[in-house]
């Protein structure tokens, strides 16, 4: 059977599937005969390097570094064609997400952190509908959330909270910023017109809220949270539900936003270390990670301390 060269084919028709298991990379002992379930190995003049099943591995008590998904794109490629590996490459980069390749021959397979191997899944699908799709690409649609999009929004912000963004590490249950949601959807601080979503091609992928808050008697908004559907991540969505919130709130009279995220993302929008327009954080240890954007008629001579909305306290 003849492979395929075609690169937008191949892209199409590619169909990820992960394989069961955890697999490491070892430097195989030199002068010991191969044994286990070895599912690749490459010679190198400094030794030999097999890939191997995790629980092999351990119980031949053989030392690793990396632990890997091992993902195969189940398409038929032929080992001439141009450009499979890039492309999957440069889409896993953007999602930051790091690869190992291993060409067969009849598939490529792929061999990414374990932690990373659900996100990666998605990207690839992603990538295989992209190629598939015809006609121009769907526009993103910023609107003003509806009751019904309500369980889609919950949705996407399980996934998108699946991952702790303290502590990078797999969340236990649903995600707490869910139930804040749904409280935030009932109080009496919620703001229709600041609960937007963002919609492609019908699907709801996107969706941000900012609530009343305050500072003394001065009316603000905290923004928060924040959510996109993981394989659509750092594609902009985000970025276009910051700038939408920040032009609708300009466009009401709102002095001022506040939200509790990285100073490295939030300042391209402006957003500043409250302390520096007088106002304290909710609690001391949040320091340069509770920012305010002041909006076009901040008033200037603010002090206190921030106070969120009812449902952020608990």
């Amino acid at each position: 059977m003849t492979g395929e060269k075609d690169l937008p084919t191949l892209l199409a028709a590619m169909h990820p599937v992960r394989r069961g298991g955890e697999f490491v990379y070892v430097l195989w002992p030199h002068g010991r005969p191969l044994a286990g379930g070895i599912m690749a190995a490459v010679r190198e003049a400094e030794g030999l390097t097999v890939v191997m099943p995790r629980a092999d591995a351990d119980s031949m008590g053989l030392s690793y570094d990396f632990v890997g998904a091992w993902i195969t794109l189940e398409v038929h490629s032929s080992l001439e064609a141009v450009g499979l590996t890039a492309a999957v490459g440069a889409a896993l980069t953007e999602a930051k997400i790091s690869c190992n390749v291993l060409a067969g021959f009849h598939h490529d397979h792929l061999l990414v952190p374990v932690a990373d191997a659900d996100r990666a899944l998605e990207v690839l699908h992603e990538l295989a509908a992209d190629n598939r799709r015809e006609g121009p690409a769907p526009t993103l649609v910023l609107r003003t959330e509806q009751p019904e999009d309500r369980p889609a929004i919950l949705a996407l912000t399980a996934a998108a909270f699946a991952v702790s963004p303290v502590t990078g590490l797999p969340v236990d249950g649903e995600p707490e910023e869910v139930g804040l949601l749904r409280r935030l959807f009932d109080c009496p601080e919620y703001l229709p017109e600041f609960s937007i979503v963002a919609e492609l091609d019908g699907e709801v992928v996107g969706h941000v809220i900012s609530t009343r808050g305050w500072v003394g008697e001065l009316e603000l908004l905290g923004l928060g949270p924040i959510g996109v559907l993981p394989r659509l991540q750092r594609h902009g969505i985000g970025t276009a539900l910051m700038k939408e919130t920040v032009a609708r709130a300009n466009a009401a009279g709102e002095r001022g936003i506040a939200l509790l995220g990285s100073p490295e993302y939030y300042s391209r929008f402006g957003f500043v270390p409250s302390t520096s327009l007088g106002v304290e954080p909710p609690e001391a240890g949040w320091g340069a990670h509770f920012q305010l954007l002041p909006l076009a008629v901040w008033p200037g001579g603010v002090s206190g301390t921030f106070r969120y909305a009812g449902p952020f306290s608990g």
